[in-house]
């Protein structure tokens, strides 16, 4: 699965789009500690400054590709959001989900939200991207955002509502010029 991931990601122009994610949204400085949740194989990690980083993924998969890709760059778990406290594992500056919120229904996506208030150290921000659905909407952004695997997708508001429910400050913004096929995505930023 990982290398049809991959592919797809190559194909759409996913590189250069996360560079851009991690230059002009995310705000990461070398020596924050960053929690990637739904990592997959960890992509961005190659795109972030130096940091103290943990990528969570369900995939084992997904996570012996990351692992075998980055070594000891980062540290890597198939595990669930929801378990890190449980280790004690808290305390970061950011978290990151990329393409995660639009495969969650309301109730599991707020579940995650607050999992990952709750892993954030004070001051700390959570940043999303995901496919965004827009009126008007360029019709082949709109397929695309459709056709995704995600049977969550929603419209800004969408994305604020789940984030009003956990977070004190939020913002969504659209963003139009991350791949290079027309595609919408939603920038959503949250913190305490």
């Amino acid at each position: 699965m990982p290398k049809v991931y991959t592919g797809f990601q190559d194909f759409v122009g996913a590189r250069s789009a996360r560079q851009r994610i991690v230059d002009d949204v995310l705000e990461i400085r070398s020596g924050d500690r960053v929690l990637d949740v739904g990592c997959g194989p960890a992509d961005i990690l190659a795109f972030l400054p130096q940091v103290d980083y943990l990528g969570i993924d369900y995939s084992e998969d997904y996570i012996d590709a990351a692992r075998r890709r980055f070594g000891n760059r980062g540290r890597f778990l198939a595990a669930d959001v929801s378990s890190l406290r449980d280790q004690g594992i808290t305390g970061f500056d950011v978290v990151i989900a990329l393409g995660v919120l639009h495969h969650l229904d309301d109730v599991s996506a707020k579940g995650l939200m607050r999992d990952v208030r709750d892993s954030l150290k004070p001051g700390g921000r959570f940043v999303c991207v995901d496919p965004l659905i827009e009126y008007p909407q360029n019709p082949i952004a709109r397929l695309l955002a459709r056709l995704d695997r995600g049977q969550f997708v929603r419209t800004r508001e969408g994305y604020s509502e789940l984030a009003r429910s956990v977070f004190a400050i939020i913002s969504v913004e659209p963003r139009r010029d991350l791949l290079r096929v027309p595609y919408s995505h939603a920038i959503t930023r949250c913190s305490l």
